[in-house]
């Protein structure tokens, strides 16, 4: 394990945007690249029992971010938070985890290799905590405000009615931060979070790209073929690729999909920043 260094809140390396927050944390126990603390970051953060949707979602966010440059920051927490590391990894890019425990008491240690393997990459580890303090029922809903606090904006990819990741919302909301929540099936118990996030304010993330504009990043455009389509998916590439644009009753009449199947399946592609859609026609985003 690295070093483990403090950073006391008068310090100059402390991160002028988490000491702006309501109830700053007093000192920052930090092991790895301490210079992301001044990066542009997005928090990424979730349900714990994500669906399949989710996992694949919180993949394409993280390694979408990472791509163009940003650091990819979660609660290291099972689901949703490993799932966005594990994506910005991917694409080689930085991470930083903040944790509910000190830093030798990593929670959950199923996730000690994956932030072993962030700090390899030249990622960080936070915590407020004292390397030997073990986690407490308290110290993982306190933790959620330096998620947010250290983040120029927040993203909600799935949650429950009683998720912490609702706590974590309201902290960025009052911490002046963006939220963006992930919409979901309306028939989801681990979307139905998100949605009312949506309804309350918070802005759906549709279009991976438009968060990266928003806060002020450009997206990188890949010269790589697409390499994560499925079968269907695949067809509405082609599709949209030979009509240099299609609308939906196109793609419906040249694939045979219902217009439930293509219309979920169009959705997915624009969070994964394949397609976009403008003023009623889908177009290939790269």
């Amino acid at each position: 394990m690295m070093e483990t260094v403090k950073i006391d809140i008068d310090s100059i390396e402390y991160p002028a945007r988490l000491r702006e927050i309501p109830d700053p944390p007093k000192q920052l126990y930090c092991t790895g690249n301490t210079g992301l603390l001044n990066e542009k970051s997005i928090g990424v953060v979730g349900a714990r029992k994500n669906t399949v949707y989710g996992k694949n979602v919180a993949l394409m966010i993280g390694r979408r971010l990472a791509e163009s440059g940003l650091v990819v920051t979660s609660g290291l927490a099972l689901g949703i938070d490993g799932y966005s590391h594990e994506g910005a990894l991917e694409a080689e890019g930085k991470v930083i985890g903040v944790l509910g425990s000190g830093i030798d008491h990593m929670t959950p240690q199923r996730h000690r290799s994956l932030m072993m393997k962030g700090l390899d990459n030249g990622g960080l580890v936070v915590s407020e905590y004292p390397p030997e303090m073990e986690c407490s029922r308290w110290s993982f809903p306190a933790r959620n405000r330096i998620i947010s606090g250290l983040s120029d904006a927040l993203v909600v990819v799935e949650a429950g009615l009683d998720s912490g990741s609702l706590i974590t919302a309201k902290h960025a909301s009052d911490q002046g931060r963006t939220v963006y929540a992930v919409p979901g099936n309306i028939n989801s118990q681990t979307s139905i979070g998100c949605n009312l996030l949506i309804r309350d304010g918070a802005v759906p993330l549709i279009i991976i790209d438009d968060l990266i504009r928003d806060v002020g990043a450009m997206p990188v455009k890949s010269n790589e073929p697409v390499k994560d389509l499925d079968s269907d998916e695949q067809k509405i590439f082609e599709v949209v690729m030979e009509m240099s644009g299609a609308t939906m009753e196109e793609i419906i009449r040249n694939t045979g999909f219902s217009p439930g199947l293509a219309n979920s399946l169009v959705t997915v592609m624009e969070i994964k920043g394949i397609v976009e859609s403008y003023a009623g026609r889908i177009y290939l985003s790269r």
